[in-house]
């Protein structure tokens, strides 16, 4: 039956797993701390239930563990990088910490990281970024099965393709908005058909193109064997935002786009183009730290619409959650639960 889990419980568990997945101690701590954040953010989707994948993607070869971000070019302010198959929580904090030496040295860097596995959470890169006060902006493809349809179109194509943007804050937590350009994450979707949700009009379309709230068209085959769809989000304003973070985090990261027939293989393949910028640097720290500050208050003072107790700002929503979840611990439905169980017994490890 579902079963709430606490947070530190959770690590250790999944932290086994990784390392009997092949994982050295600490890569297979780190892979867990990212997975069960995004849990305790409030994102299931990127979290812990992406763990039996991870397994079969290992055993798939599409991921490799223990490896480490290359480096393909260097020219000070412009980097570009390949993850090698690694985890994208390795090798993703691997490319941050590069780009943010080099942000705070020059003032800016942009960088490519291409062939990285699942990155996971985006914003827990924006965090990285914001924490030593840089700006930072990330636009990231995925190549798996595609899940979403083009605007006008009746069946998947692309993947979620993630847009990041991170804003440092003078004396405040930062701005940190971190979306899938589909109308709602494929992880989201797991989530809902393992709880048996339904889920509202306007998120999909079944395998023959038609609305549908049955978030299982894009979990598992339907009768004739195909999958259904996620739609964009904002029509064909989301449409135009996921062929760009295509065209970016794919084709100029050398990566590569989606533009083949749907598989069944486990492995999901990232890649990403980062900027960073570092306001103390572009000599506007003064004046951008006052006025967003001016811009943030300002919000704040709109009354709250209805059904709404206050106006938020991108990134309150998650760290509230946080606190809560890890507080009273970690709700996992049974389907999610039982998949974990399995994917240890595919490593040898009795998850308790």
């Amino acid at each position: 039956m579902p079963k709430t889990v606490p947070a530190a419980a959770l690590r250790s568990q999944c932290a086994r797993i990784l390392e009997a997945a092949g994982s050295t101690p600490a890569e297979a701590a780190q892979v867990a701390d990212n997975l069960v954040l995004a849990n305790l953010s409030g994102h299931d989707s990127h979290g812990v239930g992406m763990l039996p994948r991870y397994v079969d993607a290992v055993a798939e070869g599409g991921l490799v563990p223990n490896a480490a971000v290359k480096v393909n070019t260097d020219i000070g302010t412009l980097l570009a990088l390949d993850g090698q198959h690694g985890y994208g929580q390795i090798v993703g904090v691997q490319a941050m910490a590069l780009g943010i030496e080099r942000a705070k040295q020059h003032g800016s860097c942009i960088f490519t990281l291409a062939n990285a596995h699942h990155l996971g959470r985006i914003g827990h890169f924006a965090e990285m970024a914001t924490a030593e006060g840089l700006v930072s902006m990330h636009f990231v493809n995925v190549l798996s099965r595609p899940v979403v349809a083009p605007w006008g179109g009746g069946d998947g194509r692309f993947g979620t393709n993630p847009c990041c943007i991170g804003i440092p804050l003078a004396g405040a937590e930062p701005f940190l908005l971190d979306f899938a350009t589909s109308r709602v994450a494929q992880g989201k979707m797991r989530v809902a058909h393992n709880k048996g949700e339904r889920v509202p009009d306007g998120y999909l379309i079944d395998e023959r193109g038609a609305p549908t709230n049955d978030p299982g068209v894009v979990v598992v085959p339907q009768a004739n064997g195909l999958f259904g769809a996620l739609m964009t989000f904002g029509e064909h304003k989301g449409y135009g935002m996921a062929m760009a973070c295509e065209l970016l985090g794919g084709a100029l990261t050398g990566g590569g786009t989606w533009h083949r027939p749907a598989d069944t293989a486990r492995t999901v393949l990232n890649g990403m183009l980062t900027i960073l910028i570092d306001p103390a640097k572009l000599g506007t720290q003064a004046s951008f730290a006052q006025e967003a500050t001016a811009f943030v208050d300002w919000l704040r003072q709109s009354p709250p619409g209805a059904g709404f107790d206050q106006v938020q700002i991108a990134g309150e929503p998650e760290r509230a959650a946080r606190m809560a979840r890890e507080r009273d611990g970690i709700w996992l439905d049974d389907a999610t639960w039982g998949e974990i169980v399995a994917a240890g017994t595919k490593v040898g490890v009795a998850v308790a």
